[in-house]
């Protein structure tokens, strides 16, 4: 199967993209966070803040406050267990239980990590790893790389003026053993939640972040000490109390900077970690895929130049103007959810849609290393939605223009059964669900520009907006749940979308929802 066939399966026909045969070994699944052994280890403050409000750069940045952060951004904060429902045809009734995570992941199966570069006080400067199951750092590499991380990025941002990079990686076989070759849309996805997650929280500690997409991954994979058949950086993401220097000056940044070259500056280390999994299997089209996606010359970074927004002659439905949201973003975590058959249908006001859609698209003036400097760049993936039962708005079909805050109508009706039929698991009733949205994103997922790694950076913009979405949902009081088992050829036709060279990336119903039958508790003091 070919690379381009390949990609074209996993969001069209999975069934063609999956390995044949393939069965889920539960006895032997891996654990859903990364164990270093035999490193040094520092423990980290668990008297974490139970709210987080519109943040200011801090007074005085130390351990704790990096220890915080990195708890709300990636930590376990509930353990949960739940059961079958009482008409399910499951003969033997157990409880599932499951470690969660303030950011969602498909199957709670967690493949990101996380690792820093930090130079903050009362910290050795080098690379650690953060070690979920015990709340602390894990110490790969000491010493100062600024020059090295510079370099890796092509001179475009000022490692020396930052406290700390994030490196947000994916292990392969991490939700492989389950999903098979699927895994791969969804580790895309699933990083691109968790950067989400990231720069909510950074907004909250007051710090300033920006997020690169291309890098010398041969480079960087090395700094960390990670095998490339098994784990790979997928963003990395510096973070400053002040804001961050995007560019070096000079000649340096129009030099050429080749992986290998810069790799031999540094001894290779392989720090043992513990694989619970007795038979990790081999997945070649995913590794594949990561190999045809790296950079290995800076000469190969591009931008997306900002094209325009088609001019559209369909209705327009103005949305109120609001004032920026304004939330607890500890109570927002804490309160999501993820319904199945828990919506229940109620009316949405239009106050809370023009909330919704305004403050998740505004999550996309974010930094990066795609757009053009200076420019107001139009975003890559936007908002489609099937509306049903929200006040004053015709049900039917929309385009969310964020420039125009407005919603242009694309087809009216109840469309919500002709939804319904295009997913694969009845996990969900969408005639219980006021608001579908539907992430889109352009076809060909700028090849041209980027690539085989346009694509999996379309998936983590995609899951940023998603992050951001449910955030706000849930501050909204509403639930949001996620959805990759739909017919996207069939929500195309219905958003005619199908002949521009756009397509839906992901479903995800919203609205109001019941309670559902579980034990939980939160895991922080």
């Amino acid at each position: 199967m070919s690379l381009e066939e390949f990609l074209y399966n996993l969001h069209f026909d999975i069934d063609k993209a999956n390995q044949p045969n393939w069965e889920t070994d539960w006895d032997d699944a891996p654990l859903a966070y990364k164990l270093y052994r035999g490193l040094p280890v520092v423990p980290l403050s668990t008297e974490v803040p139970l709210t987080l409000t519109e943040g200011e750069p801090p007074g005085s940045l130390d351990l704790n406050r990096v220890g915080h952060f990195l708890w709300y951004v990636f930590g376990f904060t509930q353990l949960s267990q739940s059961v079958f429902p009482i008409d399910s045809k499951e003969k033997d009734f157990y409880p599932l239980q499951s470690y969660r995570r303030f950011a969602p992941s498909g199957g709670a199966l967690y493949p990101n990590e996380l690792y820093l570069y930090l130079k903050i006080k009362g910290l050795p400067d080098g690379v650690y790893h953060y070690d979920v199951a015990h709340h602390s750092l894990v110490l790969l590499r000491e010493g100062n790389f600024d020059s090295y991380l510079t370099r890796a990025l092509g001179n475009r941002c000022d490692i020396s003026s930052c406290f700390g990079t994030i490196f947000v990686s994916t292990m392969f076989w991490k939700n492989f053993f389950k999903y098979n070759n699927f895994a791969y849309r969804l580790q895309g996805l699933d990083a691109g939640v968790l950067i989400g997650q990231l720069m909510e929280v950074a907004k909250r500690f007051g710090f300033a972040s920006g997020v690169y997409f291309q890098f010398l991954d041969s480079a960087i994979n090395h700094l960390l000490g990670l095998s490339e058949q098994e784990e790979s950086v997928y963003s990395v993401i510096p973070l400053s109390v002040e804001a961050t220097i995007w560019s070096t000056n000079g000649r340096d940044l129009y030099r050429n900077i080749i992986s290998e070259e810069l790799r031999q500056e540094l001894p290779a280390i392989q720090p043992e970690h513990f694989e619970r999994s007795l038979s990790v299997k081999e997945c070649p089209m995913i590794t594949a895929m990561n190999e045809a996606s790296k950079l290995d010359s800076t000469w190969s970074f591009r931008v997306i130049k900002g094209s325009e927004i088609a001019e559209r002659e369909d209705s327009t439905v103005a949305l109120p103007h609001l004032n920026s949201l304004s939330y607890d973003l500890a109570e927002a975590c804490g309160n999501r959810f993820s319904p199945d058959m828990d919506f229940v249908l109620g009316k949405v006001s239009q106050h809370q849609l023009a909330t919704l859609l305004q403050e998740a698209m505004a999550s996309f003036s974010y930094r990066n290393d795609l757009d053009e400097a200076y420019r107001r760049n139009v975003p890559r993936v936007t908002i489609y939605s099937c509306l049903y039962n929200v006040e004053g708005i015709s049900n039917g079909t929309y385009y969310y223009d964020s420039t125009e805050h407005s919603l242009r109508e694309i087809c009216p009706g109840d469309h919500r059964l002709h939804l319904q039929t295009g997913m694969s698991l009845d996990n969900v009733n969408l005639l219980q669900v006021p608001l579908c949205l539907h992430v889109v994103g352009d076809k060909e997922f700028y090849k041209k520009e980027l690539g085989y790694r346009g694509y999996r950076i379309q998936q983590m913009e995609a899951g940023m907006l998603v992050q951001r979405l449910l955030l706000v949902a849930s501050a909204l009081g509403m639930g949001g749940h996620p959805l990759l088992g739909f017919d996207a050829k069939l929500s195309d036709k219905l958003y005619k979308i199908d002949q521009q060279g756009k397509t839906s990336l992901i479903q995800i119903p919203i609205g109001p929802y019941r309670p559902r039958p579980w034990l939980r508790g939160s895991l922080h003091s």
